[in-house]
Formats: structure tokens, sequence, C-alpha cells
């Protein structure tokens, strides 16, 4: 017996999934650590994308060789990604009720964490270019769905009512991460100087988070509790049956499985 490639393959596709969450918040959060300048916002945005794609293609590559990808669920990925593109525009602007949030926790929560980074930066590349939303933001809004639905892949294992309880948390609390980590991506650059609530370079992280929170807090969160309340209900709602259905179409493509495979004979 031989559980050498198999190792080796579940290792690089952990690896993979490590070094795209920890470069995507590096993304968010180099402000803390570098003093930004003016309009650095903008000119940071192409390699920001840049970087977001080979961080995708890289979970992708590592997924097919560690066989987490085969046809089926490639298939299936083309198939909720198109979903979500066409229910992003329904929501858009309207006080935070966003339905492609609920696709992409419940794929991440069915397909495993891999599944749940691409679907959700992929979903909204996509509906970024059929809604013309493309700009500087996208990559950061790429990073940030694509984390929604890398940790709804990451959950305790849970059935029935107790996944469903523990999904529509989630919804909620991702909501709201999502909504802080778009807002922290141009708050340093956006206010400007000479506010309370403007980020400063003189000061700590610490300090810069709490002028951040109570910014945060002022303008955005309605948008972030309208969307914390649609992904609740919606997993309330449609949460069991979607997640059956992910589930008949295909075996899990997870990302995160056992260390070591189980013995096969040669």
């Amino acid at each position: 017996m031989n559980t050498t490639p198999r190792l080796s393959a579940t290792l690089r596709s952990r690896i993979s999934l490590v070094v795209a969450a920890v470069a995507g918040l590096l993304a968010f959060c180099w402000p803390l650590l570098l003093t930004p300048g003016a309009g650095v916002s903008a000119r940071l945005a192409p390699q920001v994308f840049a970087g977001v794609l080979v961080m995708v293609l890289a979970v992708v590559l590592t997924e097919l060789s560690a066989a987490q990808l085969d046809a089926k669920t490639l298939a299936m990925l083309g198939v909720l990604a198109a979903v979500g593109t066409i229910l992003r525009p329904l929501g858009a602007g309207t006080a935070g009720f966003e339905l492609v949030f609920f696709v992409i926790i419940v794929a991440g929560r069915a397909y495993g964490a891999g599944f749940g980074f691409i679907l959700g930066a992929l979903t909204l590349f996509t509906s970024a270019l059929i809604t013309s939303g493309a700009g500087p933001w996208l990559p950061y809004q790429m990073l940030a769905a694509g984390f929604v639905g890398l940790f709804a892949g990451l959950l305790p294992r849970a059935r029935g009512a107790a996944e469903l309880v523990l999904l529509a948390g989630y919804g909620m609390v991702s909501a709201f991460a999502y909504g802080w980590l778009m807002d922290f991506s141009f708050w340093p650059f956006a206010l400007g100087d000479g506010t309370q609530l403007s980020f400063d370079a003189a000061l700590g992280p610490w300090q810069n988070l709490q002028r951040f929170f109570w910014y945060n807090l002022a303008t955005s969160m309605g948008w972030n509790l309208g969307r914390a309340i649609t992904n609740a209900v919606l997993i309330a709602l449609l949460g069991t049956p979607l997640l059956r259905l992910l589930r008949r179409s295909g075996r899990r493509a997870e990302l995160v499985q056992p260390a070591i495979a189980a013995p096969t004979a040669e």
C-alpha cells in the first residue's frame, strides 16, 4: 500500500488554503502595519486583483491534484456561480438585502472550504462583469466573499436542526464580517485627515481599530444587519433542502480531508 501521494496532495491543499487566507487578510489589513499614502487604494487594486486570481488558481490546481474536484463538482461550481451571478443584482443597493451569500454559505458547507473559497471569489467576479460593477473594490469583494465560503466549509460537523442553527448563526456573523472587511478596504483612504473617525497613521493599530469600529457603526450597521437577517432567514427556510440537493449531487469536494487516506491494495 502507498498513502504518500494522497498525503502529499492533502498537505498541498491545506498549505494553499492557509496561504490564500493569510495573503487575503494582509491585503485588507496592511494599513495597520504600514503608512498608506493618498490614492494608494486605487493604485493597489490591480496588484490585489492579480493576487486574488493567483490564489484562486492555486486552490483550484491543488484540489485537482488532490482529486477533490472531479468533473461533476466542477460542473456544479459553474452552475452555482451562474446562480449567484443572477441572484446578486436582485438585491444590490437594497439596504443589505443580498441573496448571493446564502448560496455561497450553503455550497461551502456542502462541498468544503476550497470549493467555498473558489465559488465566493468566482461569483463576485462574474456578477461584477454582468452588472458593470468592476472597479478598485472588486478584488476585495472577491476575497471577502471567498472567505465567507471558505469558513462555511470549516464549520464543525453537525446534522439536522443543529446544523441549520449553526449555519444561520454563521450566516449572520459572516454578513457582518464581509461588511467590516469591505469597509476597511477603503476606510484608511476615504475620510482624509482631521476627523475623529479618520485613519491616523500616527496612532497604533488598536486605536485605529477603535476609530474604525465607530465609523462602521455609524455608516454601515443598517446594511450589515440587513445582510445578516437575509442570510439567517434564507438558511432557515431553504438551507435544509438545498444542502440535501447539493450533497446528493456528488461527493464532497472538501479541501481539508483526514491526513491519511484509507489504505488501498496495489
